[in-house]
């Protein structure tokens, strides 16, 4: 598959708002240079560093950058579409020019080219207190006997790197009871579900709009040796197919879903649909901005908040079903 770059020139000030638009877009996995956060670790880095190499110093001079990678295919085409009209809508309403230029360059690259641009990012990656996030190319130390967790997102959102993942896994850790029941909305490549079921959930289901990501939560969970009987994928949109949200069956122990704020909203009946009474529900990908208004959304459908976890601007909430 031919995937398009699209590197979209900003300030510092726009990185959030051009990401959170970015997800209500459908596009989840972000790449962002900004020379004003890497200046600030220049100054604040603690150890001794001998050497910086040429190419990360140049980060000291970038122009504030997001970088995202869209599919080369028609679903590609609405979002890039979609991109280009919330740029200059934003670019109408910033008279006194707090974003920056806003502009986006494309570039067209094949799928090997791809992979190898965001996998030089992923690393090991411990989580709350039980999990170690990996890769498969990636050897790790694990000194503190943590749960392996290797994840191969492909083009899927969700390798443990953003925050509203790792928010999400740390709820979970502490929410999470053996032999519980999991359904996870936006599965992405699978993180969440599959982590539930290595820290102790007997049975889950993994849904997504994109069939790779379902395929790909798939082949996630074979890696970490879950039995395929005990860990089902779905690919649709249970917003408007009545068939796939029925076929998600009875209800469950807890929910997590990992996607945009408006998306939550929408989907605050269904999570009553789904879960248990006093089941655990988990939402995130949400910015600080906007918690409140999701919060309340999620509330007057049957829910009490219990906890809300905020890191660098996202939340991830943590709600019961009364």
């Amino acid at each position: 598959m031919e995937w398009i770059e699209v590197n979209i020139y900003t300030t510092t000030a726009g990185i959030d708002i051009i990401c959170a638009k970015l997800m209500d877009i459908g596009i989840k996995g972000f790449e962002i240079k900004d020379a004003e956060d890497f200046n600030e670790f220049l100054e604040n880095k603690e150890g001794n560093w001998d050497y910086i190499d040429d190419d990360v110093m140049g980060l000291s001079e970038c122009e504030t950058c997001v970088t995202v990678y869209i599919p080369d295919n028609s679903q590609g085409a609405d979002m890039l579409k979609a991109t280009r009209t919330m740029l200059q809508e934003m670019k109408a309403a910033d008279t006194d020019s707090i974003y920056g230029r806003l502009e986006a360059e494309l570039s067209s690259i094949c799928e090997e080219d791809w992979a190898n641009n965001w996998k030089q990012y992923f690393k090991p990656l411990n989580v709350g207190e039980r999990l170690i996030i990996k890769p498969s190319w990636e050897q790790c130390e694990n000194p503190e006997n943590r749960i392996i967790l290797e994840i191969d997102p492909a083009s899927s959102f969700g390798t443990g790197q953003h925050h509203t993942t790792r928010l999400c896994l740390e709820l979970l850790e502490n929410s999470l009871k053996p032999g519980d029941s999991i359904l996870d909305i936006g599965c992405g490549s699978g993180i969440l579900s599959i982590g539930a079921m290595l820290l102790g959930a007997k049975s889950a289901a993994a849904v997504d709009i994109e069939e790779n990501s379902a395929a790909t939560a798939k082949e996630n969970a074979l890696k970490n040796h879950i039995p395929d009987d005990l860990y089902t994928t779905y690919c649709g949109n249970i917003l408007e197919d009545t068939a796939l949200a029925a076929e998600l069956g009875g209800k469950y122990d807890i929910i997590t879903a990992n996607i945009v704020a408006d998306v939550l909203i929408a989907m605050k009946d269904y999570f009553v649909r789904y879960l248990k009474e006093n089941g655990t529900l988990i939402i995130s990908g949400i910015i600080e901005e906007r918690m409140d208004e999701v919060i309340d959304a999620v509330e007057s459908a049957g829910f009490t908040k219990l906890n809300a976890n905020i890191r660098e601007g996202w939340a991830a909430v943590k709600l019961v079903r009364n």
